[in-house]
């Protein structure tokens, strides 16, 4: 007989959570490597003028597209919590009602991202050639946008449907059509930046179609699965606390990109496009050593929304106990990891420009310190947003980035100049730490975790 699925209202052991997160991990991780893969083709194969181009002006395309966080996250704590509450009806009406309303919002921004893309790329100072490679990129992305928010959208609510995995092999699956397209149209086509666009582009609407097309079937075949496209349930209360409980991740990815952006102006300042590639080079590899908390927190948050809608306080200390030793063990081992490899992570990207990847890998041991304390804030900003606590999680989020990171990295500079540019995330998310421990001490007796 084969192994009983795991359910949102099992008992969850380290093996069940193991199990029912490492799609989510796995899913972040191919989410992660599109950029990856598009930085390398674009670095090897076109030049440094395009690949600067390209990180300088994706932080302005993460801004847009984060809201597939935002109801994705959101609105996926609200209907778990409503499933554990046992209203499964109306948890289905919420979830097709999201569908539509993201749908319609994603793309009326995408028209309105079109008309700011110039201006943008001029004010992160692009110049000349740049600019135009800036908004070649940008705008073949904004064209696709209902499909890059739909990507991350779909990616919580599998989870919430308890198919983690489909997640899994859907993001899988465009991450090789990504890196496939980025070889075919650039490498072998020629196509430059605008073959990059074009694979990120399609590799996204393979990512968004793919689970569509699970939803409206399970409700197609009368399924008495938990979650499925059908009738929508408007509730623009509902709407409103969705945007509420997502609105941390909305903001973190938002100040996550204002955040690099000052970084960029910083290092156009302090060390021209030598720093801004040796930027790009760590963000890179710090978003894929991040996914690995940000998939754990995407895939325990339905479960921790569940059993604090069925007021399970026993199950949700023992969720809370065991994702902080999770947490903990990975964050020592990443940083491990990060420090041995720093030469040949900046090898991958710039092996043919000695000096390059010898700032590169310096940057490097220095900036990854601070997956130390990254994955407590994530951790902990994801737990609140499960917890239907908008506003702390949103605090978390606001606080490592917006004040306590762009704080750092526009006065360390003057007092370490290049160096406290590769310091200031480091410092920011310390800092970050204490608030998170100390929200999470407080607020301990209110949700009994």
């Amino acid at each position: 007989m084969g192994q009983k699925p795991i359910e949102l209202s099992d008992h969850f052991t380290y093996r069940h959570i193991f199990c029912f997160t490492w799609p989510s991990i796995t899913m972040m991780l191919f989410l992660s490597i599109y950029s990856v893969v598009d930085g390398i083709m674009v670095s090897n194969f076109v030049g440094t003028v395009s690949f600067a181009a390209l990180n300088l002006i994706w932080p302005y395309v993460a801004i847009i597209g984060a809201l597939g966080f935002m109801f994705g996250t959101g609105g996926s704590a609200l209907v778990a919590k409503i499933l554990g509450e046992g209203d499964a009806v109306r948890a289905r009406g919420i979830f097709s009602f999201l569908v539509y309303a993201t749908f319609i919002i994603s793309v009326v921004v995408s028209l309105l991202g079109h008309l700011m893309v110039r201006r943008v790329a001029i004010f992160l100072g692009a110049e000349g050639d740049m600019i135009e490679q800036c908004c070649l990129y940008a705008r073949i992305l904004l064209y696709i946008l209902p499909a890059y928010v739909f990507q991350v959208f779909f990616q919580s609510f599998l989870v919430t449907a308890e198919k983690p995995r489909w997640g899994m092999w859907i993001t899988i699956l465009a991450g090789c059509t990504n890196a496939l397209l980025d070889y075919i149209f650039i490498a072998i086509f020629g196509w430059g930046l605008e073959g990059a666009a074009w694979a990120s582009g399609i590799a996204c609407i393979v990512a968004s179609v793919l689970p569509l097309i699970y939803f409206i079937g399970v409700g197609s075949r009368g399924s008495s699965d938990k979650l499925y496209l059908g009738r929508p349930y408007i509730d623009f209360r509902a709407l409103l606390k969705v945007c509420s409980n997502g609105l941390s991740e909305y903001l973190m990815n938002i100040s996550i990109s204002i955040v690099s952006m000052l970084y960029m102006y910083q290092l156009i300042r302090w060390s021209g496009e030598n720093g801004v590639s040796a930027y790009s080079i760590i963000m890179y590899f710090a978003f894929i050593f991040c996914s690995v908390f940000i998939g754990y927190s995407i895939g325990i948050a339905p479960v921790i929304s569940f059993h604090y809608g069925a007021k399970n306080h026993t199950e949700l200390h023992s969720l809370y106990v065991k994702s902080l030793c999770i947490i903990g063990s990975a964050s020592l081992l990443m940083v491990a990891i990060a420090q041995l490899f720093t030469n040949e992570i900046a090898g991958f990207f710039v092996s043919y420009d000695p000096a390059l990847q010898a700032l590169s890998a310096h940057a490097l041991s220095i900036y990854m310190i601070f997956l130390l304390f990254a994955g407590v804030n994530t951790l902990g900003s994801a737990l609140f947003t499960a917890l239907n606590n908008g506003p702390v999680s949103s605090l978390i989020a606001l606080s490592r980035t917006v004040i306590f990171e762009a704080g750092s990295v526009m006065l360390l500079p003057y007092l370490l100049g290049i160096e406290g540019i590769w310091w200031s995330v480091v410092v920011g998310e310390f800092i970050a730490t204490c608030l998170t421990v100390f929200l999470l001490l407080y607020y301990r007796k209110r949700y009994k975790y």
